[in-house]
Formats: C-alpha cells, structure tokens, sequence
C-alpha cells in the first residue's frame, strides 16, 4: 500500500546496538497477549480505551500560563491523523496498543525545507522547518535500538510480512507504560509486560467458572429416581429400567402411568454456585490490576467515582502521551516557545445539569464562554446567530489599577454597571 510504504526506510550505514548499562543487547519482540483471553480483562482495558478516545488532543502556544490554541498542520494532522482514521479512531488504536504492550510506536510522515532568519545578533541562521503530513501507530513483532559512530539512536521495527524500517528515534512517537527497569521500554526488564501475578489471580478465576459449568451439567444429569417397592435382581432392573424410559419416550402429554411396583421421585435442579462475594472479590482484585473499579465497569458509577477513576487511571495516560507528542513533534526552538500537545478531557468530564448550570453562572461574568458552548454544555444544538458572540460583566476592574480606583486617584479608570446579558466582547 502507497501509505505503508513512506514509513520504510533502510537501515543507517555502520549502526550497531545501542548499548545499555545492564549489559543486554537492545532486541524486544511484541508481546505476550495470554492475559487477554480473559473478559474481565478485556472489558477492564475496554473501560480505559473508550474513556481516552473522547478525548480532544490540541497544538497550543503558552503565553505565559495562557495555552493559546494554535491552527495549522499540527492541527491539521492531530484533526485527521491519516487516510485510515479518524482522530477517536487513532487515540483508540495507540491507547490499545499501550495496554497491551507497555509500549506504542508511532512514526509521523513529513516534509522538510530550511529557513533563513537572523538570529539576535543580526547573522543568518538557518532554521529546519516541518510540514506533517499524517501519524501511523504501528504494531511491530520486534523492535531493535541502534546507534551510529556519533552516537545517535535508532530504532529498527520488524513486521509480521518481514520487512523492516528504520527510524532516528528522534522521529519517533514512543509512549511507555509502567516504565521502569528497562531503558528503551515500559514493562519489565524484557521491554514486554510482567503478567506473573495476574496470571494466577486469572487461573483461580477460570477455575471457578469452569466449577460452577461442571456443577450444572451434572445437576441436569439425573432427573429422578424410580423407587420399585420390590425386591428385583439385576436382569430385571435393567428391564425395568429400560420400559420406564420406553413409557417416558411415548408421552406427549407429560404424565407418566405407574403401577403399584414403582414410585418415581423426581430430584430438583440445583447447582453448586460460588457465592457473590467470592465472585465479586476475584473480579475487584483483577480489575485492581488496570485501576479500573467495579462501579466503573458496570456503568453504575457517581461523580466522585468518576472523578477518581479519572486522576488516578486516565490523568496519568494522559500526560504520559501529552508529554511524548510534544517532546517529538516539536524542536527544541519550537518548545522554547511555548508549543505543546495537550489533550483536553472536557468530554470526559462528568458532571449534573446542576453542576453544569453552576459552571455556566461562574464562568459567564468573566466572559470565559461563547454563547454556544453554553447551548452545547447543556446538550443543546449551536445556532449560526450565536456564532462568535460572547458576553461579560463589566462589574470588573484591573486588578493593578484597584487600589487608586478605591481612593479616587485614577480618573481614567471606568467601571461601569450594565446588564450583564447585554454586553458582547
């Protein structure tokens, strides 16, 4: 395909592994997935993915402590990440990615040209500059670091098919998960996830499930008992029996005609069920493992609930692939600047249509919301004769000009009463 092959190139002249302190060569292959056969699992994984792909990744210039939003090709690409995706779609794919591996690759596609600018001192300087064109996460089966005579690193990636790309790791999109004792990768020493203590957890669970199968195909298996008020040898038994099941066989209508000989006692279905408790224990003790409650999985889940799900399992994700964007789809010239890519959870956010209205009165004074994100805060639809307009209290003064406005020294300071819902910025 024409898209999958701007991402192959060949592999630098006189590279060799990247040396790491430990002592072991830099070759991680992608990675054990035995755990996610479990549904427990899948829906703990599924509860975070869904969550992430709300939400809503923004290129911003800080002034100061002010983000700025920012259009142009980083926009651009981070709106339509590439030919295949939409942008729910590409933070769908690179969180999965992450929970399974510990790790995500993601390889941009751009252009490149040089600027001339003058620098400080008036000489010209020449300044790399890049157009983006797209973002692919991939899913390689081996990554390899490497590293050329001056030092600089590389990072091949071997596929499924066979073939292979090498990227500087510079241009390479890596966020890590549990990143720890590894140097390259998130996960354990071997780059890869360290399930052990899972693995048990979810075998005593697959146990319990296929115990409590067991118990209810063999409480179906006998459905009574043919008392016969008479002593009968083996042969007859095994007549008996056999006419019993003849006469069972026959009736349509349900009734089973008995002579005085026999008696049938019929047994009760019931099965040997594992109580809630221990059921509700093991699925908690998996679900600690992903940092995602119960309450969270069932959908059955307050504010409170939400908002700590939030800052102990998302925000950190969050920022981890916040932090990665920025740090590879900027120079270091360009973070100077204050550029950055945020991801804006406003979509996960929960709140009440009490909390939402307390929202809009707080923040409508200060002019910090358009008239349509008011309408669309409350799930109502934007109307055009809105578009723009925002309005503010001018019950407000500078907070450097208070003091001589209070004395009276400033007559150039103005502050005027007016109809709060009157006034448009």
């Amino acid at each position: 395909m024409e898209w999958f092959d701007k991402l192959f190139k060949k592999q630098p002249k006189n590279t060799k592994y990247a040396a790491m302190l430990n002592g072991f060569t830099p070759v991680f292959s992608q990675f054990g997935t035995n755990i996610y056969a479990s549904d427990v699992v899948q829906q703990a994984l599924k509860c975070i993915v869904d969550e992430m792909k709300k939400l809503n990744p923004t290129h911003v210039r800080y002034e100061g402590s002010d983000p700025i939003p920012v259009k142009g090709d980083i926009q651009n690409v981070l709106d339509i990440p590439n030919d295949l995706m939409t942008t729910s779609e590409f933070l769908e794919k690179t969180v999965w990615l992450l929970l399974l591996n510990y790790n995500v690759f993601i390889i941009p596609t751009y252009y490149v040209w040089e600027e001339e600018r003058l620098d400080a001192s008036g000489n010209r300087i020449k300044i790399e500059r890049r157009r983006y064109e797209s973002l692919y996460p991939i899913n390689p089966n081996q990554v390899d670091f490497l590293q050329d005579e001056s030092g600089k690193l590389f990072v091949k990636f071997w596929f499924t098919d066979g073939k292979t790309t090498t990227v500087a790791y510079d241009d390479v999109i890596h966020i890590k998960y549990n990143y720890s004792v590894n140097e390259f990768m998130g996960g354990n020493a071997a780059g890869q996830p360290d399930n052990a203590a899972l693995l048990s957890t979810l075998e005593l669970n697959h146990q319990l499930l296929n115990g409590v199968a067991k118990a209810m195909k063999a409480s179906y298996a006998v459905n009574g008992v043919v008392k016969y008020n008479t002593l009968l040898d083996d042969g007859k038994t095994e007549e008996a029996l056999k006419e019993l099941e003849q006469k069972l066989s026959k009736s349509e209508s349900g009734f089973l005609p008995l002579d005085l000989k026999s008696e049938f006692v019929p047994l009760p279905h019931t099965s040997a069920i594992v109580d809630e408790d221990t059921l509700k224990f093991i699925d908690e003790k998996i679900l600690r493992n992903f940092g995602v409650p119960l309450c969270i999985l069932t959908g059955d889940y307050t504010k409170e609930q939400y908002e700590a799900f939030y800052q102990k399992t998302l925000e950190p994700i969050i920022v981890a692939i916040s932090q990665a964007f920025t740090k590879k789809i900027f120079t270091r010239r360009e973070r100077s600047f204050g550029n950055k890519i945020e991801l804006y959870p406003k979509d996960l956010i929960f709140m009440t249509i009490t909390q939402t209205l307390d929202m809009i009165k707080e923040l409508s004074p200060t002019g910090g919301l358009f008239e349509n994100e008011k309408r669309v805060a409350l799930g109502l639809r934007p109307l055009p004769e809105l578009e723009g307009k925002r309005f503010m209290s001018l019950n407000w003064i500078d907070a450097n000009n208070a003091n001589e406005y209070q004395v009276g020294k400033n007559d150039n300071v103005n502050v005027d009463i007016v109809d709060e819902t009157k006034e448009e910025v």
